[in-house]
């Protein structure tokens, strides 16, 4: 049993184990000790559980399986029990019921105790295990019910819900409903003995261990237990058979005897004293007699404890106050009511309950009714003071900010009123008293308070008082004399007394105007109760009460007594109070409004009338206003009254319309309700008559409104008022208000005043509203307000300035979108679908033209989109000419042929042309024929598209000429063609093709059958929309998407999805089918198009056959045209070898028999092409045709242009010889065995003739042909250059013998002599590199070819001697002329030119130091300062000029923020030009010997060149430096530092990506090559720049760099005598090992993980013979060395090394730096002190002087000169 770290017994080989050492005890004992396990019994003596394999011969009942749970059950850690109780319910419902009951006998101890765990998860998991179990067991578990069922019954009545739920269900699972009183009555005993132990015996210590639980967890845990074994006595008793019952008091004796019992009702723990009063209400229920016995301490327990305001006692107290009430007679005698319970009582409602008014009031009623005299006595006093309380509740601050409290509070006051108005409960006078007293002191005072109150006004108060009007009146006019007058009584004295009050609130000359609105809605709830929001009442509640009945006092609720339900509201409203005093009362109302309106105009009584005519509306109320406007009428007025008897339109026309046409008054809205409420007394005539009076009256435009808005606020209003809406009066008024609004523009500012805002409402309204499918005002005035508002809408397109009509043109837009989508068929009026084509013109259109906002743009988008619904929607609809769909169509055509649009204007047009689209398409599906015929209207004709393409610029041509993709001819070349520059604006093609592609992107038909007659014309027109955008992207690919507008619209057809083609919408077949036959006939772009298509697709492999059968035969190709020619360059590729040998027969026949073939260049192109896709052609055809060339070489030399003026040949004539110099070209490089002498001769000469032509003809470079001309000359020199260059010695042998020598004696030097000069000749003669004209490819082409030169060429070049003012120089005339002519090229803004350059100076820089070798030996050594060489001053002086520049376009960014350089822009050349002036720089520093780069690294140094590179480089290279085009897996592992920089003259690809890495090779190559120098520059830096470069340093470059350093010790040639150096590539690590004589030295380098930034570390090896001081004064130097040179470790040890051998030939150290050879310029020590005649490097002892302030000997101290 020791650790694990114990000396284990010798002898002992088997480690402790504790199953062993049971199975000997077991085996040699013969008995089994008594461990601690579980038992069947409560008792205190503890049973086994199985533990171990050993003893399952005892009591093989227990699974094993099961054996380890139960040991878990008793662990202490909560998850652990958790888990194993979830895996115990888990293995009960999969295992056999005979496996499970082998665990019964120890579950009931398990169960007794996690039943009560602290953790609620466990108590919840042991319930869901115990249902499992017993569904399992069934029958087995009735032995060992009486264990289990005293926690089980505990457990149902757990305070954490879930465990409640799952003990219970567990219980429902054992037994059935009719079952469960019999097994608690069989566990009775048990149970009680459970719950008596825990309530009067057990405390928090002894229900749980005080080792193991907190004070906090013990505490929580005993209440929790008590608070369920109250609940579980009452759940006992709910469960308990009645004949147990009696049988069980007895046992309760011992419960409610001791006084610990009734201490629970004022325990601190709110939950325990709630369940003790709920477990005395089922006392009170159950035991009546013991209730009866302890009466004395029950009764003051009870009532005594109301003022218990906890939630979760209340409840329980109030159903405890009323089961005594009613089940203990004598309960009061036990009790002071009015010291002890009335306080508070009062105390509790005056607080509204104290925020419990849900379980509090709806107690008070029947807590009223059973209440006794004594109680109640003196009565009158009782119930002012209870009602008084009650109603200073709803004042109570819980009640004032919870409205739900509020209403219960109210609630229960009218039912405890009604209650004791219908029971009398005193004597007939009192009771008077009382009821006088509840009306005028308690319901009146309420009711006038709710004149103020909205809370109370929302409630329910005005609906109860209504219903208990209504029983007063049924009870005064029942059968009961005596209760007929008492309530008749009542009825007239709360009416006399509610006058007065509203009397009082309304004859004031400041009337409160909530109060007015106050009087009016109760009226309103008094006549319509039925209306009124029930959401503001409560649900009905009943509470069930006992009641017993005289001499069964002992047994309520048994046989004897009766058990009533006392409904909290008794009458259903369904009626209002039929009384004369109610109408009396609004008569008066009404009449005190009529006096103060004469008397004092006052508003609020206005206001207050129409409310109160809104509900009474009776020709009583109307008359009653007549008469008294009666008394104060003028004679004028009285021929009125004669004609009118209707006393409602009387008072209409005398009263109601002179106040709407008072122009002062501002609100108008009670006055439209007043007349509404007056017209329902009228007939239809008269309504109609009226509302023409006040029409015609030409009130305000927001009256208008008012009224046609409330005419139509239901359908019996609109059926009466109809002949008005539709009649001439009104229809005539809204014309002449839409004439003015439009009239109104010039004056609309963009703030629009009110009435016009509501004059458009009115116009809007009268448009869109509908009834039963009729417009709402006559079709006539429709028709002519729609008229007036296209016409007004209309003019807004000939604006310039409209700003000022926006808020108009939004008013109509408003008008027209609730026309559109709100009236059925309004787009069959023709007026309509004009306005509607305005609204669809003006969002087609951008701001430029419109002078629109954007939300008014999106306003009217809106507009046309309901408008178009509304259109289309009809089933029958069709396009006809001159409706809207055929007008729009035929206007976004026109403009797309007429206007030239830029961007924003083809985005505007687009998406209203969309929008149309997407509107037919959601209503009508995607084959809708409206849909086919709108686009059909939109495509151009035939004719129109060719003029479109004829329209397109003709740069195209340029690109593909000069790539040898186009064999196209020019019938009018001249400078001013190409010149000029493409517009910025698009091209109507492009154009048309966007909107085009979008629309059948968006209409295209997901399922179209092609065969079928309806889909043929939809997809003839897709096919040429998808053709056309073909030919439109090709002529953008073709300029190279150039300029900037072109760019920006290849942008947009990728976000519209059209990038693409849509070619997915056509079948290949068809497609291609359409592409040929225009190439075939049009020839061009077209050609171009299907070469794109065919290659994009890879056609040639997956549709062979069906390119095949476009041409059927290759005859039918000849003889060429242009067309055809194009055609057959685009398909000879996918050819078969048989139908291109065809092809080279019929084309060299035709160049055999050129005097009978008029199509010489046709046959000749056409061999080209067939050569050119590698068809096999046999030797003698090749030398036939080349000796036809030769041929004409002599019959037809003007056909080769030798000595031509290339400005007067034409386009055919520069064709033909491009063709000539191509087969040439391809002679060379694939048969050139073949040739002999005379064709090789025939050949160069030819080469070098049209050199001569090219170098002559500069001038006429803006011709594209002549370019092409240039270009093909170039690719025939650059192949020959190949050729020689690459020549293997078996081919060789082939050729003429002295050809190789030929070459390289005179035709090298005649090609380049000519070629050197050319770009300078170009860029002199075109000096705009953005110039449309400048010849590109050519320098392209050119620099290609001068790569190739020899490094001998360029250092006896013959260019024109140029030399630079004070420019000091030591190279050679040839050389400095070079650099002086070429080094200015390196920032033109060409960027072929700039590579080409950089290539041919990268070639002479390793010679240039040789230069400076006089120049570094005549430095004086007296020098003080250091010495320092300017790099070739040529380059240095472009470098100054970049660096300038380049601040300048860096200046905004910080160390670490990658610049976004655009390619061909001025930046992009100005940065490349620096970068390769420092590459060449580099090159020129790396070429150096070791002296001399230390004084051009201190030049460096001096002008901080090398600063600024570093800092700008760290703007160019990006922060992630990854190498694009990787495959995803090897995402990471190349960079712009493993792969090598291409600097290709005609590089294409991944343009973008050459300056960040070339800027990264830069950096590569100065850490390389100057690492002292970067280090000085980085440690100089702040703290931000240091940290940023170290970074990018460690993780991308030192990995590079330390590999390549270490490599290239492994692979150095270098032998050095006694030292050998070896490397370590893992630990980074290069050891050199010196050895003299008998001295040994071992050296240790190690490379930091940020080298070079980090400081080299020189370890000590090995050391023989060597002193301590000397020893380490040889690894401070080489330490210095490696630290301070600018040079590989290679080098750094090999100035080491000859320091230390010069120190061995007895030159003794320059005792300032301690070495020899000095760390940075390589001197050794030569100025000696006159005095210790010691020696100190000039450059120590200028550094010494310096620092030092002093001139004296460092050793000595003497004065040093």
């Amino acid at each position: 049993m020791g650790g694990k770290n114990k000396q284990r017994t010798k002898g002992n080989v088997r480690p402790s184990s504790s199953g062993r050492a049971a199975e000997v005890l077991t085996r040699e004992g013969g008995a089994i000790p008594g461990f601690v396990g579980f038992d069947t019994t409560v008792s205190s003596e503890l049973s086994y559980v199985p533990a171990f394999h050993g003893a399952e011969e005892l009591d093989s009942l227990v699974d094993a399986d099961f054996r380890l749970v139960l040991r878990k059950l008793s662990k202490r850690d909560v998850v652990t029990r958790l888990k194993a109780v979830q895996d115990f319910g888990s293995m009960c419902q999969e295992r056999d019921a005979e496996d499970v009951k082998g665990v019964l006998p120890y579950w009931p101890r398990i169960y007794c105790k996690i039943s009560v765990d602290h953790d609620r998860r466990i108590r919840e998991a042991t319930q869901l295990a115990l249902e499992q179990l017993v569904l399992k067991v069934r029958r087995s578990l009735a032995p060992f019910l009486k264990s289990l069922m005293g926690h089980w019954i505990l457990s149902q009545c757990d305070t954490h819900t879930p465990a409640a739920s799952a003990a219970c269900r567990a219980f429902q699972a054992a037994f059935s409903t009719a079952k469960q009183p019999e097994a608690l009555s069989f566990c009775r005993d048990e149970i009680l003995n459970v719950l008596q132990d825990i309530l009067l015996k057990d405390t928090a210590d002894t229900l749980s261990d005080p080792q193991t639980q907190t004070e906090e967890e013990r505490e929580a845990k005993y209440i929790r237990m008590l608070t369920s074994s109250l609940l579980g006595v009452k759940r006992l008793l709910s469960l308990l058979p009645q004949t147990d019952i009696a049988a069980t008091e007895h046992r309760l004796v011992n419960f409610v005897s001791p006084a610990k019992f009734w201490k629970y009702s004022r325990h601190k723990a709110p939950q325990i004293r709630g369940a003790f009063f709920e477990l005395l209400c089922a006392l009170c229920d159950m035991t009546p007699g013991l209730a009866q016995s302890e009466a004395a301490r029950l009764c003051p327990a009870v009532l005594l404890s109301i003022d218990d305001t906890d939630p979760l006692v209340l409840p329980a107290v109030w159903e405890a106050v009323l089961h005594v009430v009613s089940s203990i007679p004598d309960c009061w005698t036990h009790v002071n009511s009015k010291k002890g319970f009335l306080p508070k009582l009062w105390a509790l409602l005056k607080e509204g309950g104290k925020g419990l008014a849900t379980a509090l009031h709806p107690n008070l009623m029947p807590f009223l009714s059973k209440l006794p005299q004594q109680v109640t006595d003196p009565a009158l006093d009782f119930y002012s003071a209870f009602f008084t309380s009650l109603i200073l509740g709803i004042s109570s601050d819980c009640a004032a900010s919870s409205p739900s409290e509020s209403a219960i509070i109210v609630r229960a006051t009218v039912e405890c009123l009604r209650f004791c108005m219908l029971h009398p409960s005193a004597e007939e006078e009192n009771q008077c008293k009382i009821r006088t007293m509840l009306i005028s002191q308690q319901l009146l005072p309420l009711l006038e308070r709710a004149l103020e109150s909205t809370t109370l006004q929302n409630g329910p108060l005005f609906l109860l008082v209504t219903e208990m009007l209504i029983s007063w009146e049924k009870r005064a006019g029942g059968e009961s004399k005596d209760l007929k007058d008492i309530f008749q009584g009542v009825v007239s004295h709360f009416w006399e007394e509610l006058a007065i009050v509203f009397m009082r609130h309304v004859d004031c000359e400041e009337a409160n105007p909530q109060a007015l609105e106050g009087i009016a809605t109760m009226l309103q709830v008094m006549r319509y109760p039925e209306s009124v929001n029930r959401r503001h009442t409560l649900k009905k509640k009943s509470v069930k009460i006992s009641v017993a009945k005289s001499g069964d006092g002992d047994k309520p609720g048994s046989e004897g007594g009766e058990a009533v339900k006392v409904e909290l509201t008794s009458v259903h409203v369904c009626s209002f109070p039929q009384t004369p005093h109610f109408e009396e009362v609004v008569c008066q109302l009404v009449q005190l409004c009529l006096v103060h309106m004469n008397e004092r105009s006052s508003e609020r009584h206005l206001v207050f009338l129409s409310h109160l005519l809104q509900s009474f509306h009776t020709l009583n109320i109307f008359t009653t206003l007549v008469e008294l406007d009666q008394s104060v009428k003028d004679g004028s007025e009285q021929r009125i009254d004669k004609r009118v008897n209707n006393p409602a339109v009387r008072f209409l026309l005398e009263r109601v319309v002179p106040w709407l046409a008072d122009k002062a008054r501002t609100d108008t809205e009670h006055l439209v309700e007043m007349v509404f409420s007056s017209l329902t007394c009228c007939s239809r005539q008269e309504t109609t008559r009226i509302l023409d009076h006040i029409t015609m009256l030409e009130l305000r435009s927001g009256i208008t409104l008012q009224i046609i808005q409330r005419a139509c606020a239901d359908q019996n209003t609109v059926s009466s008022c109809r002949d008005w809406l539709k009649g001439s009066v009104l229809g005539e008024r809204l014309l002449v208000l839409t004439q003015e609004l439009c009239k109104d523009k010039p004056r609309c500012t963009s703030s629009p005043s009110s009435s016009s805002h509501l004059s458009w409402t009115l116009i809007s309204l009268v448009l869109s509203q509908h009834h039963n499918n009729e417009p709402l005002i006559g079709e006539m005035y429709m028709e002519k307000m729609l008229e007036k508002l296209h016409a007004t809408l209309s003019e807004t397109k000939s604006l310039s300035d409209a700003g000022n009509i926006e808020p108009l043109v939004s008013f109509i837009c408003d008008v027209a979108s609730t026309f559109f989508s709100s009236v059925q068929n309004c787009l069959l009026l023709p007026s309509a679908e004009e306005l509607l084509l305005t609204v669809f013109q003006l969002i087609a259109q951008d701001q430029t033209h419109t002078y629109l906002s954007d939300s008014l743009l999106d306003k009217m988008g809106k507009v046309c989109v309901a408008g178009v619904q509304s259109l289309v929607q009809h089933s029958h609809y069709e396009l006809v000419e001159g409706g809207f769909l055929h007008s729009a169509a035929l206007w976004v055509q026109s403009r797309l042929l007429t206007v030239s649009l830029d961007i924003k204007s083809l985005q505007y047009l687009v998406l209203a042309v969309e929008s149309i689209v997407e509107t037919i398409t959601s209503v009508c599906g995607h084959d809708s024929a409206v849909l086919t015929q709108f686009f059909t209207h939109l495509m151009p004709s035939d004719t129109g598209w060719t003029k479109l393409r004829q329209d397109l610029p003709s740069h195209w041509v340029k690109i593909p000429l000069l790539a040898g993709r186009f064999r196209g001819v020019c019938e009018m070349s001249c400078e001013d063609t190409w010149k000029l520059k493409m517009p910025n604006v698009l091209p109507a093609h492009l154009s048309t093709c966007a909107l085009l592609g979008k629309v059948t992107l968006a209409h295209s038909p997901l399922n179209c059958n092609q065969k079928s007659d309806k889909c043929k014309p939809q997809m003839t027109n897709i096919r040429n929309t998808v053709a056309e955008l073909l030919y439109t992207l090709q002529w953008c690919k073709e300029v190279e998407y150039a300029p900037t507008i072109v760019s920006s619209y290849h942008r947009l057809l990728t976000d519209w999805s059209l990038s693409g083609g849509l070619h997915d919408l056509v079948t290949t077949t068809d497609l291609l089918e359409t592409l040929y036959s225009r190439s075939f006939e049009l020839g061009g772009l077209w050609s171009l198009t299907l070469e794109n298509y065919i290659q994009t697709h890879n056609l040639a492999v997956t549709h062979g056959m069906t390119l095949r059968k476009l041409y059927r035969t290759v005859d039918s190709l000849l003889p060429v045209s242009p067309s055809k020619l194009s055609t057959l360059q685009v398909l000879c590729p996918t050819m078969t070898q048989e139908e291109q040998q065809t092809l080279v027969a019929l084309a060299t026949a035709g160049i055999i028999n050129w005097e009978e073939d008029d199509n010489v260049y046709g046959c000749v192109a056409v061999l080209l092409c067939c050569l050119q896709a590698d068809t096999q052609v046999e030797d003698e055809v090749v030398l036939a045709v080349l000796s036809t060339l030769m041929e004409w070489r002599i019959r037809k030399e003007d056909w080769f242009l030798f000595g031509s003026d290339l400005s007067e040949a034409t386009t055919q004539q520069l064709n033909l010889t491009v063709e000539l110099m191509r087969f040439l070209s391809w002679l060379a490089t694939h048969c050139p065995t073949i040739l002999g002498n005379s064709q090789w001769d025939f050949l160069l000469c030819a080469m070098l003739a049209w050199l001569e032509v090219t170098s002559e003809n500069v001038n006429s470079l803006w011709n594209p042909w002549v370019q092409l001309f240039v270009c093909d000359s170039a690719a025939l020199i650059v192949n020959l250059s190949q050729f020689f260059a690459t020549l293997p010695s078996e081919i060789q042998e082939k050729l003429p013998s002295e050809l190789v020598v030929e070459w390289q004696d005179f035709f090298v030097d005649g090609i380049y002599n000519l070629l050197l000069p050319m770009p300078l000749k170009i860029t002199d003669t075109f000096k705009e590199p953005d110039d449309p004209v400048f010849p590109l490819a050519v320098l392209q082409s050119v620099g290609v070819a001068l790569t190739y030169a020899p490094v001998q060429q360029l250092n006896q070049n013959s260019l024109p001697a140029k030399f630079v003012a004070d420019q000091k120089t030591n190279l050679p005339q040839p050389l400095q002329t070079l650099l002086n002519t070429f080094c200015p090229l390196l920032v033109f803004k060409a960027r072929p030119l700039q590579v080409t350059v950089y290539h041919l100076l990268a070639k002479v820089m390793p010679q240039l130091p040789e230069c400076d070798r006089s120049e570094d030996g005549s430095k004086s050594e007296d020098e003080d300062d250091e010495p320092s060489l300017s790099p070739p001053p040529a380059l240095m002086t472009v470098l100054s000029t970049c660096e300038e520049l380049c601040d300048s376009i860096l200046a905004a960014l910080q160390v670490g923020e990658f610049a976004v350089v655009s390619p061909h822009s001025l930046e992009y050349s100005c940065i490349l030009g620096y970068l390769l002036a420092w590459k060449l720089l580099l090159t020129f520093f790396r070429s150096s010997p070791s002296h001399l780069r230390a004084h051009y690294a201190h030049y460096l140094k001096k002008t901080s060149s090398l600063s600024k590179l570093l800092l700008h480089l760290f703007k160019l290279m990006p922060e992630n430096p990854i190498f694009p085009s990787q495959a995803a897996e090897m995402r990471d592992s190349k960079t712009f530092f493993t792969e090598s920089l291409s600097l290709a003259v005609d590089k294409r690809d991944n343009i973008e990506w050459e300056l960040p890495h070339l800027a990264c090779n830069v950096y590569y190559g100065t850490v390389q090559d100057l690492p002292a120098m970067v280090r000085l520059w980085w440690n100089s830096q702040e703290k931000r720049v240091s940290g940023t470069v170290e970074k990018f340093t460690t993780k991308y470059v030192s990995p590079v760099l330390s590999a390549q350093e270490i490599s290239s010790v492994h692979s150095s040639t270098q032998m050095f005598e006694s030292m050998t150096v070896k490397a370590r590539s893992a630990a980074r690590e290069v050891i050199a090992t010196y050895s003299v004589d008998e001295i040994f030295i071992e050296l240790v380098i190690q490379l930091p993980q940020s080298h070079p930034l980090g400081s080299v570390v020189v370890e000590s090896g090995r050391r023989v013979g060597v002193s301590v001081q000397q020893w380490r004064n040889w690894m401070l130097q080489l330490s210095t060395y490696l630290t301070h040179q600018n040079g590989s470790i290679m080098e750094g040890l090999a100035l080491w090394k000859n320091n230390v051998d010069k120190r061995f030939e007895g030159i003794e150290d320059c005792m300032i730096c301690f070495s020899v050879i000095h760390g940075s310029n390589y001197s050794l020590p030569k100025k000696a002190c006159r005095t210790c005649k010691k020696k100190f490097h000039s450059a120590c002892l200028y550094k010494w002087f310096t620092s030092s302030n002093k001139s004296t000997c460092p050793l000595c101290r003497e004065t040093f000169f």
